[in-house]
């Protein structure tokens, strides 16, 4: 349960974000923050690195539906564990729980929006990486610590 809540804390903090950016910005607005760091306003009709963001439409419920499948398969993953397993797979468990709230967090504003609100712009001269959110942030994170709990159960096993 604590992880579905953590899920929902990641959603929640998500959501707050991107409706304060929505707020606060009009759209394509930019501030500078940091010398490497802005905070823009920006709408990814697309997935990451705005993937299909050209395309008519069709994409939005693509990603939705791929969202939500993703989202099932950790909440069953979650579930299906005992309370040894799960004491045992904090870290495992913890990658999925911000999976899951990021990848919500994403199919929130797909449905509500047509398109991920995106704000987080980091940059070092002239390169600039695509705009971002917590959302993609926790999936980010979630996705490191995947590979890392990969990593420390691979070395065990030797």
């Amino acid at each position: 349960m604590r992880w579905l809540l953590l899920a929902a804390l990641v959603i929640v903090l998500d959501q707050a974000s991107k409706l304060a950016m929505d707020h606060v910005f009009t759209y394509g607005e930019r501030v500078k923050v940091l010398p490497v760091f802005d905070l823009i306003l920006v709408y990814n009709h697309g997935a990451a690195f705005s993937f299909l963001a050209s395309e008519p439409g069709w994409q939005r419920w693509l990603f939705t539906l791929l969202g939500l499948a993703a989202a099932a398969v950790i909440v069953w993953l979650l579930r299906r564990q005992s309370r040894a397993e799960v004491a045992g797979r904090a870290l495992l468990n913890l990658a999925l729980a911000l999976i899951l709230g990021g990848a919500l967090g994403n199919v929130i504003d797909r449905i509500a929006y047509g398109h991920v609100i995106d704000f987080l712009l980091f940059h070092w001269r002239g390169w600039y990486y695509p705009a971002f959110n917590l959302a993609d942030s926790a999936i980010t994170c979630g996705a490191v610590l995947l590979v890392v709990d990969e990593l420390f159960r691979g070395r065990a096993r030797r």
